[in-house]
């Protein structure tokens, strides 16, 4: 493959043995160049930029300015370590308005939809993996088993419940989904989903259910929503998606029929794309999925030949 997906490569040491030792995580605070990249309710900090020419970049706070804007060092999430350089991430959105402190001022909290594909890839992809360990924790604060509150542990990457009798690890959760393009000769499947307010065209896609192999996900999505059985199934890549915490489990599969039968409840439409269609789309006036998304690379990969 050419390149990795977007949200892919923070090149970050994450260092999972050594998370539960206090020692070891209080030298990396301490460290001189540790890094905090805060979020703010689901909106990343990107540096205010200098003039209009100038792409976004990430922007970060110092342990000692991070650790005053919420419950202190304890609240501080290890990412890992990167170039020597410890990074930590925070959740800030206890704070009713960051852009009236003056230890915020250097940036703005930006969803990273908006922003994420003009980053320097590892950045973007930090940024996400900061984004994706909030979210967690913001939808998990009690024990999913006897109810009791969970409190946070080995640098965020585990909550554990209070109750004594319970105890029980939580660990991140990440949902799996699997998306993919449908073709067949010199044909591909796209559709508008009703989600979408704009008339985007882009590949199918849906969550595992339990019990179910990957491969029996990607034939049953695409039954149900379009009506296509599928017969080849080949895995192309994965991506994580912060929105809000999935990992995209990417497909290309060829169709052994071609009547389309949508699902409503999903999709506005769906129909089959001609190649060319596709490769020519601003003529034709179509509106392909978003540029970093890997339903695009999907698109892109099979419209350039790029499938075995």
């Amino acid at each position: 493959m050419m390149h990795g997906n977007y949200y892919t490569g923070a090149k970050v040491d994450r260092a999972g043995p050594l998370r539960p030792d206090a020692g070891w995580l209080a030298a990396r605070l301490e460290s001189p160049g540790a890094r905090v990249v805060p979020v703010w309710r689901e909106k990343n900090f990107i540096a205010v930029a200098q003039n209009a020419d100038q792409p976004p970049r990430m922007a970060w706070l110092g342990v000692a300015a991070a650790a005053a804007l919420t419950d202190g060092e304890a609240a501080l999430m290890l990412l890992g370590e990167r170039d020597n350089i410890a990074y930590f991430t925070a959740d800030l959105s206890h704070i009713e308005d960051p852009a009236a402190l003056p230890a915020l001022s250097h940036g703005v909290f930006t969803g990273l939809r908006d922003v994420g594909f003009l980053l320097e890839r590892s950045d973007g992809a930090l940024l996400s993996y900061a984004k994706g360990l909030i979210h967690w924790h913001e939808r998990h604060p009690f024990c999913a088993r006897c109810g009791s509150p969970s409190r946070a542990r080995d640098a965020g990457h585990v909550r554990v419940c209070v109750n004594p009798a319970c105890k029980i690890a939580h660990f991140p959760r990440t949902d799996p989904a699997v998306i993919m393009l449908v073709h067949r000769g010199e044909r591909c499947v796209l559709a508008h989903n009703r989600r979408n307010p704009n008339k985007m065209y882009s590949t199918l896609a849906g969550f595992l259910e339990p019990g179910e192999s990957i491969e029996e996900a990607v034939a049953r999505e695409v039954l149900e929503e379009v009506g296509i059985t599928i017969g080849k199934v080949r895995y192309h890549s994965s991506q994580p998606w912060p929105f809000p915490g999935n990992i995209m489990l990417g497909f290309h599969a060829e169709a052994e029929s071609t009547d389309i039968v949508i699902q409503e409840s999903e999709l506005v439409e769906a129909r089959w794309f001609a190649r060319d269609e596709i490769r020519d789309a601003k003529r034709h006036g179509l509106l392909l999925s978003r540029s970093e998304s890997i339903s695009r690379r999907l698109i892109e990969d099979w419209m350039n030949g790029r499938v075995e």
